[in-house]
């Protein structure tokens, strides 16, 4: 039995991964989140209403997990992974999935990479400071960073490494869900990994649906 803690439970990524194992018996889910109501209720899965930046409240939650995957988000996203660290590391549970954003490390080529910067530049400093602090954390972590975010209903994916060139401009949250539920089902896969995320034949300036 794999013991699953998701934090932000609510997002929409999150929301796929949690009805793909939903009913799992060999997975055991407890859902985080700051607003417990907006999640649907899993058969056997345990919800826990509170905040990352509460350490009481996220070091429970923590105690005991295998596998936390942290579906955060927000500009104090820095804090927020400061925080995951010291209570995985209090607890001594080791291994992390967290989804962070392309362009955070000035990897995004080309005229798109200029219209990533121009849009949320500013706004992936403190990803960036999350990322770095993950690295150093000496957890078992892997680290994605999903090109522009669609609804489609798909899973259509390919892959890059930190010190690659990211491809393409966009990518399904189900194909995200897929990437993570892959690492949930074998978790000593991708280990130490920076993984950035995208849709095939997606190349352009920006993304299609901008």
């Amino acid at each position: 039995m794999t013991k699953l803690l998701i934090l932000g439970a609510g997002g929409q990524i999150a929301r796929h991964v949690i009805q793909s194992l939903a009913g799992h018996r060999d997975v055991a889910m407890t859902l985080f989140a700051r607003h417990a109501g907006r999640i649907d209720a899993q058969a056997g899965a345990r919800i826990v209403q509170g905040d990352v930046l509460d350490r009481a409240a996220l070091g429970a939650a923590v105690a005991d997990q295998d596998i936390v995957y942290a579906n955060l988000t927000g500009d104090d996203i820095d804090a927020q992974a400061d925080s995951v660290i010291a209570a995985m590391q209090a607890a001594g549970v080791r291994r992390l999935i967290f989804v962070t954003a392309l362009g955070i490390y000035d990897e995004v080529p080309g005229k798109f990479g200029q219209w990533n910067a121009d849009i949320i530049g500013q706004e992936l400093k403190p990803f960036r400071r999350a990322a770095d602090a993950i690295e150093a954390s000496g957890l078992d972590y892997t680290i994605l960073r999903p090109a522009w975010l669609t609804d489609a209903d798909e899973v259509a994916y390919e892959t890059t490494a930190r010190d690659q060139p990211f491809k393409g401009t966009e990518v399904s949250r189900k194909s995200v869900a897929d990437f993570i539920l892959k690492l949930i089902a074998d978790p000593s896969s991708r280990i130490g990994a920076n993984v950035g995320l995208n849709k095939p034949g997606t190349d352009g300036d920006k993304p299609a649906f901008m």
